[in-house]
């Protein structure tokens, strides 16, 4: 090892040191939650590489959750958590599944958590971890007790905001990493990234896309084709077509699949003009749609109709290969640049 190297790799562990400490893995690198791909096999391999997997839960009842979380203890003994979606219907019988196998980190996504949740949560012991898309609403939810915040950029797969990842992390991590661990996502495929975002005071970051080709990720063969033949400009975001149904806009590689999402919506919102649905439930049929859609794609392989959820980093995705050597690549990388920025 060379000494800008050595160095590097010093300055690295001392950047991700009060990530690895909140996360209790390796390193600071955290495995998104993505629906049918972060289950209990590329979990526990991201977990046992030394990274920290997080369970997809999804639209899992309570049953499923249960079964996942304890299938994935069989397979590692290393930290892992679940990310829960706000808004489902079962969001308070989930939070007591994660209690009852002791997990020790819940993300919360797809919007603001419901009165109760964090003290549900943290009743258990377990730490709390919510999305962040605007400055103002990271201040809301460190006043509101969450233990860490996740920054997440429009370049990112599945449900994105509005706002790239560049600027919400020039945006926030000056306000707020003094007060919480703050991780940074969306677009990030390289470890030059990671060490640019790490310097400017992130605890750690999140990568999804770059673990899809994993060789652990169940992912079907058509699935896995599709990222590796893929450039950053296939994945596009998805358009809302009626400003009263606010549907998050979901990014994916382009396909038909595309084409039946703005079909839902349009169904949908006639439902709504009819009063046949309540918003709430119209909310929830569009994520029953997009579950749906990528389990096709991910579980059956049908990448013509159903859902590629890809962030701008897939282009960057260009081989399987195993989790842990995409981790070590991911460190040596971030480790080269700080080192180079050392020297």
């Amino acid at each position: 090892m060379t000494q800008t190297s050595s160095i590097g790799a010093a300055r690295l562990t001392a950047r991700m040191a009060r990530g690895t400490a909140f996360l209790g893995s390796e390193t600071a690198i955290i495995c998104g939650a993505m629906s049918w791909v972060s289950e209990r096999h590329l979990v526990s391999a991201i977990s046992n590489a030394g990274g920290f997997g997080l369970i997809a839960c999804g639209a899992m009842t309570p049953e499923l959750l249960d079964a996942e979380i304890a299938a994935t203890k069989t397979m590692t003994d290393k930290p892992f958590g679940v990310n829960l979606i706000t808004m489902h219907p079962g969001l308070f019988d989930l939070i007591a599944v994660c209690a009852k196998h002791q997990v020790t980190h819940v993300v919360l996504a797809g919007g603001l958590p419901p009165t109760g949740a964090l003290d549900a949560i943290k009743a258990s012991g377990a730490k709390v971890v919510c999305f962040a898309p605007a400055l103002s609403l990271a201040k809301k939810l460190i006043r509101s007790g969450v233990d860490a915040l996740v920054v997440e950029g429009m370049e990112a797969g599945g449900h994105i905001g509005p706002v790239s990842t560049s600027v919400l992390a020039q945006e926030i991590l000056p306000e707020v990493a003094d007060q919480v661990p703050v991780f940074v996502a969306g677009g990030i495929g390289r470890g030059e990234a990671i060490a640019a975002y790490l310097d400017m005071g992130a605890a750690g970051v999140q990568l999804g896309t770059r673990f899809v080709c994993a060789t652990e990720s169940i992912a079907h063969a058509n699935f896995k084709k599709a990222f590796l033949r893929a450039s950053a400009r296939d994945a596009v975001a998805s358009v809302q077509i009626d400003p009263r149904l606010p549907v998050i806009p979901v990014r994916a590689l382009k396909n038909a699949g595309g084409d039946l999402f703005t079909a839902k919506q349009r169904e949908v919102a006639q439902l709504l003009d009819e009063g046949k649905v309540a918003m709430a439930e119209a909310q929830l049929q569009i994520e029953h749609y997009w579950a749906g859609a990528l389990r096709r794609a991910v579980i059956d392989g049908d990448v013509e109709h159903g859902s590629l959820m890809a962030g701008q980093s897939v282009g960057m995705v260009t081989k399987e290969e195993p989790v842990a050597e995409i981790i070590a690549s991911l460190m040596e990388e971030a480790a080269t640049a700080l080192g180079q920025r050392a020297a």
